[in-house]
């Protein structure tokens, strides 16, 4: 599997059509690039914040990543083909309009920036708030969250995951499609 500029994709996509929520990083680690696995590092929190923000029923292990989808929740990243801190990332390695072709064609309830810096990358600008954005994928929300980095520990906030668990799970129709109603209140947009 290749990604821009034809060079190899370090942890591939675990995405699929229709999915409630896709939760889009910046790069893979080095722990994440020799696991090949989602927020591998042992100091990453992801996965326990997916799960209590009751975004999944149970807690995940990285190396279950990919059961992920059976509980329709995606996982992607703006650079695919680099591995690393975000300092140490090229700004070629990063293909966001690659990943709009992605939303695009699976289409998701909902797409969550896992970090500050991946949504800046992805709206071109520096200053970018938690939260549900004002701003849309083609229809589709856009929400901003802490870094679940080990790095980025100093500046983690949990309310910002309870807020989009809270978020999802409101939105939820019958048949487990997130449906934007304006007259939820526990959702307000930001940014």
């Amino acid at each position: 599997m290749t990604g821009t500029g034809g060079r190899k994709v370090i942890v591939p996509d675990v995405l699929a059509d229709g999915l409630k929520l896709v939760l889009c990083g910046t790069a893979p680690s080095r722990a994440s690039k020799e696991a090949g696995a989602y927020y591998a590092h042992p100091g990453n929190i992801f996965w326990i914040s997916l799960f209590e923000a009751g975004l999944t029923p149970r807690l995940l292990a990285p190396a279950e990543c990919r059961e992920v989808l059976g509980f329709g929740l995606g996982l992607t990243d703006l650079n695919k083909t680099e591995w690393g801190a975000d300092a140490e990332l090229s700004r070629e390695g990063f293909d966001v309009a690659g990943f709009v072709e992605k939303m695009r064609r699976h289409r998701p309830g909902m797409i969550a920036f896992s970090s500050k810096f991946a949504a800046g990358v992805y709206f071109a600008r520096r200053s970018v708030g938690y939260g549900l954005q004002s701003k849309t994928l083609d229809g589709i929300p856009l929400f901003v969250l802490p870094s679940t980095s080990g790095r980025a520990r100093m500046y983690f906030d949990r309310r910002p995951w309870d807020e989009l668990g809270r978020c999802v799970q409101d939105r939820l129709d019958d048949t487990d499609r997130i449906v934007w109603r304006s007259s939820l209140p526990s959702c307000e947009k930001t940014g």
